[in-house]
């Protein structure tokens, strides 16, 4: 709950602190003397933007303080510990600040540790829920009313399944659209491509299959020729009838290992001989099966040709060199396997898509049925508390349409419509058309105590949500407002001595000016001065004996 509020010049606040307590609290004061200034300073410690205008006029900046108690293990508890910014030293302590300047520059802090006004928007709900005095305005919009039957029924968890599964559902048809416009262009390159793997599977050009088909060609080019020449040298080596190399080199050798006897300097020249004598026959063999193995084959030297050929051809059409034509035919089968594979996922995107859209429509029905059952627990409370408030025939209703087919959103395919009749005999109709200004202050009061004391938020702010409110029903909104400070912490300004009388404490906002500046304050009252202050509120300026005796009444008959 909120323990402390210190405000330096801020708005027409020069110097103000203001320490609070468990259970209701009433703000009041003459009017304009400035009672929502606490309400507006805290709203800037939570993360509210910062406006230099509300820097009082003499000062260079503003500066709010705002400390809380937060227990352990509460929602405050563990965010402040997630985000590392507990204070230590006092773990059930939280204290914010916020600077600002002239210059329009802000700086905040949580606990010390400066943070960003983001953060600063993360914690504020779990630490303060603040009820404007122009919240019946919103009532009447359907998203409003939507979001307070939400609210009451304290179902997120069945909000983030929905969303869950829309944002599902949504993301499957956005990528099948995109699947389906690019489909016409993606069977169309499916198709050139097909046909490219198919002509390059028939011709099944192996890796490194160019470069031998051309030295084949080059040997069957020439195989007379090479045949011819090889046969000269192997005559000119060994198969010559006369001097061929190897008859020469044994002739040589033998005679001169005759003179090795004689002259061992010989023995080099006889060793070097020898092994050409050698070098020579296995030439001689190699060229003997070289020769035998030459083709002279004329249909195969058509057949490397044509082959050789439709190689070029089909580089040419490709603009690459016949050596890359493998490597083409793998990155085109690679491509047209993910062509297919698209089409083939396309294809089962329609079961995908739908079962999402059913998996979508089941969890908004599952979500459909607790609204349902919170409308009607939540409009009967309301009908009690209209009777309450001076409408004793007064009747709400909280209508839940389900439209199962309804396009679909975040907050599931549900129509609410708050509906209210407050005469005898009229029908049902939507609020707006139905209720007075006053009335739907009333209705809207009544909302706002009922679905905050749903909220696990321990400090509740009013900012004269009483308007249009007075006698025995101001009681009664006193009433209400005080037993919600049973469990929560309630802070609420109004002008209605019924309400402050409520109130488990009470201060008054004093606003006085010396023909130069003027200032605010807020001070504590006691059990004396809140009878004067109630006095106030009943009387107006002119106190009397008879007003402090009902003031006194008032207060103990409030608490």
């Amino acid at each position: 709950m909120l323990m402390h509020l210190q405000v330096r010049n801020f708005a027409v606040v020069r110097q103000l602190t203001v320490d609070f307590q468990a259970g209701m609290t009433a703000i009041t004061g003459e009017t304009g003397a400035g009672k929502s200034i606490a309400l507006d300073a805290l709203g800037l410690c939570l993360g509210d933007r910062a406006e230099t205008d509300s820097i009082r006029a003499e000062a260079e900046k503003a500066e709010v303080i705002a400390s809380f108690q937060v227990p352990h293990k509460s929602p405050a508890a563990v965010w402040l510990s997630e985000n590392e910014l507990m204070d230590e030293e006092e773990l059930d302590h939280c204290v914010l600040r916020r600077l600002i300047t002239r210059e329009g520059r802000s700086k905040a802090w949580i606990n010390g540790y400066p943070v960003n006004v983001a953060q600063l928007k993360q914690l504020a709900p779990l630490l303060v829920n603040i009820h404007g005095q122009h919240e019946h305005q919103l009532l009447t919009r359907p998203e409003h009313q939507l979001e307070l039957l939400d609210a009451y029924a304290r179902h997120s968890h069945l909000l983030s399944e929905v969303e869950s599964a829309y944002q599902q559902w949504y993301q499957l048809r956005k990528q099948q659209k995109e699947a389906l416009q690019k489909q016409e262009e993606r069977q169309s390159r499916a198709q050139l491509v097909r046909y490219q793997v198919e002509e390059l599977d028939q011709f099944a050009l192996a890796e490194g299959e160019y470069t031998e088909l051309e030295l084949q060609h080059k040997r069957l080019s020439n195989s007379s020729a090479l045949q011819e020449d090889s046969q000269f040298a192997l005559n000119a080596l060994y198969e010559g009838e006369h001097n061929n190399a190897y008859s020469l080199v044994q002739t040589a050798l033998l005679r001169l290992e005759e003179q090795l006897s004689i002259d061992p300097q010989l023995e080099p020249a006889v060793k070097l001989l020898g092994e050409a004598s050698v070098q020579i026959e296995e030439a001689a063999r190699e060229l003997r099966l070289y020769s035998d193995g030459i083709e002279v084959d004329s249909d195969l030297l058509v057949q490397v040709e044509r082959r050789v050929t439709q190689a070029v051809q089909l580089a040419r059409k490709h603009q690459l060199d016949p050596e890359q034509l493998p490597k083409l035919h793998q990155q085109l089968s690679e491509e047209l396997a993910e062509l297919e594979a698209a089409e083939a996922k396309l294809a089962d995107s329609d079961e995908q898509v739908q079962a999402a859209a059913q998996h979508y429509r089941k969890v908004a029905a599952k979500l459909s049925k607790q609204r349902q059952r919170a409308a009607q627990e939540l409009g009967e409370q309301i009908s009690t508390s209209m009777r309450a408030l001076n409408m004793p025939h007064g009747r709400f209703v909280i209508a839940v349409d389900h439209q199962e087919q309804a396009p679909a959103t975040r907050l599931g395919t549900d129509s609410v419509v708050f509906q209210v009749t407050t005469n005898p005999g009229q029908p049902l109709q939507a609020l707006a058309k139905v209720a007075s200004g006053g009335e739907l202050s009333r209705i809207s009061l009544a909302i706002q105590v009922i679905t905050a004391a749903q909220l696990t938020t321990p400090t509740l702010m009013f900012d004269e949500v009483d308007v249009g409110v007075s006698g025995a029903t101001a009681a009664t909104v006193g009433k209400l407002l005080r037993q919600l400070g049973q469990n929560n912490q309630v802070i609420c300004v109004t002008h209605l001595p019924q309400v402050a009388a409520k109130a488990h404490q009470q201060l008054r906002v004093d606003k006085t000016t010396d023909g130069e500046s003027t200032e605010t304050q807020m001070t504590a009252l006691d059990h004396d001065h809140r009878v004067i202050e109630l006095a106030r509120l009943l009387g107006g300026d002119t106190i009397t004996a008879t007003t402090k005796a009902n003031a006194a009444e008032l207060l103990a008959t409030g608490s």
